[in-house]
């Protein structure tokens, strides 16, 4: 029997949430005490993980505590990448969710990082989902916060990695400016048809925009590891509806010490196959939320000079 002829189409299938690693448990039982001192959202925060599923939560010093459902993937033996979508009790609970939030925590430093993802903020379009950043530390009995926080950085400009989602889907990144991302699709790696003809959609659609280029930002949390932050809003500007899913931001914690990462995408799905062409005849979609974990295994990625030195046309 072939395994891979016999599995390999129904992983395949699973797209950005094939390599991802089992959910981490590990933080079951344990509470932290935070000081958000830098940032958009600063103030005394408090993450209580119940159990393995739940999350007491409270920010910004406002003390008045919410329980969501998290998902924890791990970085390194000592970093841990949780988040949750902030859930409204009043609404349906398979409505969208208007906010993400996504937690650095890192222990051997005794820092975090806080990813405050919201829909909504901008009139004009929706679906645009717009990133806020805190820096913090852990408070720990005897021990002195000190100076240091994770940051913004421009380490990983001039860098270009091809990133294996699954055995059919992969990207190539390319971190050109402090503040923005390319992207493109290698052809060179699909073995299906199907898998062919979802690179061929996917750079057919960048062909639409003036540009592949998005906003993304770039935080050192510690030597060979970053978090990236990218999110669709040009895509969601030029190309709407015709993709399917509006707006996705992703995050990814990168490993360079053992080039692979681990993440989430976060957005909205207006269509049930993100991927195929809607049925004009079919009744509208209703939306969707897009929350996945996702996993990676990294490589240096092959592009031509010119991914590095064209100009931003979105950009002046």
């Amino acid at each position: 029997m072939n395994l891979t002829k016999t599995f390999g189409e129904k992983a395949a299938q699973m797209s950005i949430g094939q390599y991802c690693p089992p959910l981490c448990f590990e933080l079951a039982g344990k509470r932290f005490d935070l000081k958000i001192d830098y940032g958009e959202d600063t103030g005394d925060a408090v993450l209580h993980f119940l159990d393995n599923y739940k999350v007491e939560w409270s920010i910004k010093s406002s003390g008045t505590a919410k329980v969501d459902e998290y998902k924890a993937l791990k970085g390194d033996d000592y970093t841990y990448l949780v988040t949750w979508c902030v859930k409204d009790p009043n609404k349906p609970a398979d409505e969208p969710s208007n906010e993400n939030h996504t937690w650095i925590i890192d222990l051997e430093q005794g820092l975090v990082t806080f990813l405050r993802c919201t829909k909504g903020e901008n009139p004009y379009w929706k679906y645009l989902i717009e990133t806020h950043f805190s820096f913090g530390a852990i408070r720990q009995e005897g021990k002195e916060i000190g100076p240091k926080r994770h940051g913004f950085s421009d380490d990983v400009v001039g860098t270009c990695v091809q990133w294996q989602y699954g055995s059919e889907l992969a990207t190539v990144h390319v971190y050109y400016s402090t503040n923005w991302y390319r992207i493109t699709y290698p052809r060179d790696q699909v073995k299906s048809d199907a898998g062919a003809a979802q690179n061929d959609q996917l750079n057919n659609l960048l062909k639409d925009l003036p540009g592949s280029d998005e906003p993304a930002f770039y935080i050192k949390i510690k030597e060979g590891m970053y978090l990236v932050s990218l999110t669709e809003q040009n895509m969601e500007r030029y190309v709407g509806d015709k993709v399917g899913f509006r707006s996705d931001t992703l995050c990814f914690l990168d490993n360079y010490n053992r080039m692979y990462d681990v993440g989430r995408g976060y957005g909205t799905s207006t269509f049930s196959n993100p991927f195929g062409a809607p049925d004009p005849d079919a009744p509208p979609a209703k939306d969707g939320e897009i929350f996945v974990m996702i996993g990676a295994y990294g490589k240096p990625g092959d592009v031509d000079e010119h991914f590095f030195t064209d100009p931003n046309p979105y950009l002046v």
